[in-house]
């Protein structure tokens, strides 16, 4: 597994060589785990990211995001992490993760 943090230019973590079963999204007081067979689709650009699975929402701002789509798009992208307070203000190589969202889709929204 091919790992890329923070201190090395990106708040993911990828797998090279195969696709994961699962995307880890850690945030600072909690962690999902969600499966790339509930993965819907993903659209964005460079400053903005989301990402739909069948139950959640991830909206992820900052800047150099386009990487990151790719990784989401290839379903190699093993975990997602939330900046702390100080990396937040931190650029690495272009790439920054300033916010992470995770949204439950409530079911009435998902239906109509």
């Amino acid at each position: 597994m091919n790992t890329v943090l923070p201190d090395s230019g990106a708040p993911w973590t990828v797998n090279l060589e195969e696709r994961v079963a699962a995307l880890e999204i850690v945030l600072l007081r909690r962690t999902y785990v969600l499966p790339w067979t509930q993965f819907l689709y993903a659209e964005g650009g460079d400053d903005e990211v989301r990402i739909v699975f069948a139950a959640h929402d991830i909206v992820v701002r900052g800047f150099g995001l386009a990487l990151l789509l790719a990784d989401v798009a290839a379903q190699r992208m093993a975990v997602l992490r939330e900046p702390t307070s100080a990396d937040r203000f931190r650029s690495n190589g272009g790439r920054m993760i300033r916010e992470l969202i995770v949204q439950k889709v409530e079911q009435d929204e998902a239906h109509g």
